[in-house]
């Protein structure tokens, strides 16, 4: 007797939700990106208890006649494809015909569209069409989910609090605002307003909806093109960032994407104007040809794969280094810190919400979860009404810093300067690191004289060690030195680069410390410049270390013939002002 059987369309619908309806944001996506490719340009998203127990979208867009109503909640049916062709030319958000059929399984839908003279409402309840009828003639869908996973609680036991999701299905909606300024999204919350754009097409006002007017204002317009690809968008200063990388958002063919190494190669063009451990806010609009990528990988259609990955990332990273290398870096001294805000600097009762899940999970004889929070920090309260130190016109390396006087020295760390804009604190360790740190990174690229050691270094490392670094020699001896096996597990240096001029045998054992521990993923490039840093910061002046102001006139003008001369290699900044405007509000010598 046969043992296999053909799945029943209900259980191979619950089986699909498993990967489709991951949590509520996994619901609004779908509903959403659906009006989206129905040609609407105002649509709005109303929660209760943060999509748990209702999620309403409501579109004007092209809507669905009576057929079309109740066939778009089978498995695999859907208009955006036809032929296998159409697979390697999507231009939809949407294109699998899964996704309601699978909605519908784990929850209560009403839908209610029209197309023409008369609408239709179809009530579904655990993927089964309870009725049929005749609707008002509103042109447009309105799709109502209620009590989502009410007959599968083992996936409501895995929902977090309701401030936890409530978080992710705002920042989706904040992304999907971005990549599409054109369409007027509202987003509501137990009758509060999270998200309101207006849909001018202006993709700057949706940041300044979102971040608020002290990002949007620090942000900076880019673009560029090549044969295949054409970006646009906005990226921050570099002085505005977050603890978070989600605030990377690449838009291609207006999907919103991840793609882990273009993520990493945008932060990267930051590097050594941010702290590492922080991320830019940047918004990029990809165009390129739906021949050239692939998003038929995932269900949640949010992967996707270029077949000029490489091109792509170079063309971003120099777009976005090219922008930064010549705009005056240096932060106002009044702006204060990264600070936490709510979700849209709207307050949650936690306690509140935590209860009314609990009352959902018991009511389905769930066991108590821990239940874990979110927090989102931005530098979201930039504000700063003087243009003096924010010059974004182009200019040459010397005058990107301009020339200043120093004045005094504080705590045998700061140095006090001034000129006719305003005064200026430098950080002397962090601005002498700057400046070794490129005259290394110079050396390490284009130096290979050497200069024979008087006492040769003799080192005895640990044989695994010395595994690695026995494959990894060449790199040594291109930098410059002679390095010779001196017996078991044991080399000595008898040659060194000549830009090695103190501490030789200390910088030795930390250049041969980071061979033996560099990354499996090797770049010469990015070992060189970390290599650069290390080297800078043990060579630099100390904090509470007093200079003459002739050395102070030295610092500041190697500092100014920096390529960046506004942070030290790690991305603290080198410089504060504080403008003449500010000293004079603040000792109330003019209006405030």
């Amino acid at each position: 007797m046969a043992i296999i059987k053909v799945m029943d369309t209900i259980l191979a619908n619950k089986i699909a939700a498993g990967e489709v309806v991951e949590r509520c944001a996994s619901v609004v996506k779908e509903l959403v990106e659906n009006s989206i490719d129905a040609n609407s340009n105002d649509i709005k998203v109303e929660l209760i208890e943060s999509g748990v127990k209702m999620i309403r979208v409501t579109d004007n867009g092209k809507g669905m006649d009576k057929e079309d109503a109740v066939n778009c909640f089978l498995r695999h049916a859907t208009s955006k494809l036809k032929t296998e062709e159409d697979l390697f030319r999507i231009n939809t958000l949407g294109f699998r015909g899964e996704a309601l059929a699978s909605i519908a399984s784990v929850s209560k839908v009403k839908l209610t569209t029209c197309a023409s003279d008369i609408g239709t409402i179809v009530n579904i309840e655990g993927g089964k069409i309870i009725d049929v009828k005749n609707g008002d003639a509103r042109i447009g869908t309105i799709i109502e989910v209620n009590d989502l996973f009410f007959n599968t609680p083992a996936r409501l036991k895995y929902l977090k609090s309701l401030y936890t999701e409530l978080a992710h299905i705002t920042d989706y909606m904040n992304k999907l605002a971005l990549s599409h300024p054109d369409i007027r999204f509202t987003l509501i919350n137990d009758s509060k307003v999270l998200l309101q754009t207006d849909g001018s097409g202006n993709l700057l006002k949706v940041i300044n909806s979102i971040y608020g007017v002290g990002v949007s204002r620090k942000m900076l317009s880019v673009y560029t093109e090549s044969a295949d690809y054409e970006i646009t968008g906005y990226i921050s200063l570099p002085e505005v960032y977050r603890s978070r990388n989600n605030s990377i958002i690449t838009i291609v063919n207006g999907r919103i994407v991840k793609n882990s190494k273009l993520n990493s190669s945008i932060n990267e063009a930051y590097h050594s104007y941010k702290p590492d451990n922080y991320y830019p806010i940047v918004v990029l609009n990809i165009e390129v040809d739906t021949t050239l990528v692939d998003v038929n990988i995932h269900p949640t259609k949010m992967d996707i794969k270029f077949s000029k990955l490489d091109e792509l990332i170079e063309l971003v990273t120099n777009m976005i280094k090219d922008k930064i290398k010549v705009k005056t870096l240096i932060p106002n001294a009044k702006e204060e810190p990264i600070e936490t805000f709510k979700i849209n600097k709207i307050e949650y009762d936690y306690h509140e919400n935590i209860n009314t899940v609990n009352e959902r999970k018991t009511k389905y004889n769930i066991e108590e979860q821990t239940l874990d929070f979110e927090e989102y920090v931005v530098n979201d309260d930039l504000t700063n009404d003087n243009s003096d130190t924010l010059d974004l016109e182009d200019k040459k390396k010397s005058d990107r810093l301009p020339i200043l006087y120093p004045v005094g020295l504080v705590w045998g760390t700061y140095i006090i300067c001034q000129n006719e804009i305003g005064m200026y604190l430098i950080d002397q360790h962090a601005a002498k690191e700057r400046v070794n740190y490129e005259i290394f990174k110079e050396k390490l690229a284009t130096s290979n004289t050497k200069m024979t050691m008087l006492v040769p270094l003799t080192l005895e490392i640990p044989n695994n060690e010395y595994i690695i670094l026995e494959k990894n020699m060449s790199l040594l001896t291109n930098m410059g030195f002679t390095i010779e096996e001196f017996g078991l597990n044991t080399i000595i240096v008898k040659e060194h680069p000549t830009w090695i001029k103190d501490n030789v045998n200390e910088v030795i054992k930390r250049i041969i410390e980071a061979v033996i521990n560099k990354e499996k993923d090797f770049n010469l490039q990015r070992f060189n410049d970390h290599l650069a840093a290390t080297l800078a910061c043990k060579a630099s002046i100390k904090a509470n270390t007093s200079i003459t102001m002739d050395e102070a006139k030295n610092l500041i003008e190697d500092l100014r013939g920096c390529d960046n001369p506004f942070n030290c290699p790690h991305g603290r900044p080198t410089i504060i002002t504080y403008t003449k405007s500010d000293l004079e509000k603040l000792f109330k010598r003019s209006g405030f």
